[in-house]
């Protein structure tokens, strides 16, 4: 039998995997930071709090923590994999790229947040999650750096 080689990495396939640039707001940029650390290296990940403290100075417990509460809600409610791309890639992942949308646009119109979570997660009760997100999303506003996309 015929062994098939694997298909070339090509800009179609980098594309369909990737498929949304970076954002170009700094919060939403330090935000896809630390969910891809986070989710890489775990919740206690040392250059994610050096990033926040860099980032936020004295004031970053709150961010960080609340960053920590909805990645650890996110894995345990998810239906199934979330997918992150590594921290260095230019590129985001769909749910990257959903998951910055559901922080930044909460606060002014929560349906469409709640809309993208549910798909996201795939499920369809996100209340807890959603609300993980809303105050992540004030603590940064509140530190100065609100997320924008």
């Amino acid at each position: 039998m015929r062994q098939s080689s694997p298909r070339p990495l090509t800009a179609e396939t980098l594309g369909n995997a990737l498929p949304r640039v970076q954002p170009e707001d700094p919060a939403a940029r330090l935000l896809l930071f630390g969910v891809r650390q986070l989710g890489a290296h775990g919740l206690n990940d040392a250059a994610t709090a050096h990033a926040f403290i860099t980032a936020f100075g004295k004031d970053f417990r709150r961010p960080l923590l609340l960053l920590r509460t909805l990645m650890a809600e996110m894995s345990a409610a998810s239906s199934g994999p979330i997918q992150i791309a590594p921290w260095c890639c230019a590129r985001m992942t769909a749910s990257e790229g959903a998951l910055i949308e559901v922080v930044a646009s909460v606060e002014r119109d929560s349906e469409r947040a709640r809309l993208l979570l549910g798909d996201l997660l795939g499920i369809r009760r996100v209340d807890s999650v959603l609300a993980t997100a809303h105050a992540l999303a004030n603590a940064f506003a509140d530190a100065g750096m609100p997320v924008e996309v």
